[in-house]
């Protein structure tokens, strides 16, 4: 297969679900270049869903807590979703912090087309952004286990991509994650 340089026309493959699972820090942008990925795509007619952590977390997750257990649950809920989405050939991107490797391993053991992205940001950027005021709250006590600060990140050990959202903007990071789904095969060119 040659590769392209290009961006122009991606389309999804005949059968061509995928999930491409966002994780990382809150406040790494995982949302943001979710929202960004999926313009892309839609641009061109590519049927996509996206999953993001805080809406699951009101809709399907509501009740669950931040416990080990509980964050579990709410990843493999998650993942269930996405994966009957990816059987029927529908795009599925997820952002939620999905803090713990082996949770992820199972999500992807469950969904097979599984591209994993580390979106990456240094943990002061993170407190510095603070979308929503947890990390304020997390290092003032109020909050007793927060990812990053009181409880474990476990960043992936081989993602298939990292988005480095220190240092590359949002349009980098789509160009990037289209480049690989392509090169993976989940996408490819308009034919000529």
């Amino acid at each position: 297969m040659t590769q392209s340089t290009t961006l122009d026309a991606p389309r999804l493959m005949q059968n061509g679900g995928f999930t491409l699972w966002l994780t990382g820090l809150s406040g790494a942008g995982k949302s943001t270049l979710a929202r960004a990925v999926a313009d892309r795509l839609r641009q061109d007619a590519i049927r996509l869903e996206i999953l993001d952590g805080d809406e699951i977390r009101e809709h399907l997750s509501k009740g669950l807590g931040f416990s080990r257990e509980d964050r579990d649950t709410n990843i493999r809920r998650i993942a269930y979703v996405a994966n009957l989405l990816t059987r029927n050939g529908v795009g599925v991107i997820t952002a939620a912090i999905s803090p713990y490797a082996d949770t992820r391993a199972e999500a992807r053991q469950a969904i097979g087309d599984f591209i994993e992205v580390y979106v990456r940001a240094s943990l002061d950027t993170c407190i510095e952004r603070d979308p929503k005021g947890m990390y304020r709250k997390a290092l003032a006590g109020e909050i007793k286990t927060f990812t990053g600060i009181s409880d474990p990140y476990e960043p992936p050990a081989s993602p298939a991509i990292v988005v480095d959202t220190d240092r590359e903007t949002v349009q980098q990071g789509v160009e990037r994650i289209v480049v690989t789904l392509r090169e993976l095969g989940y996408l490819r060119q308009a034919d000529a």
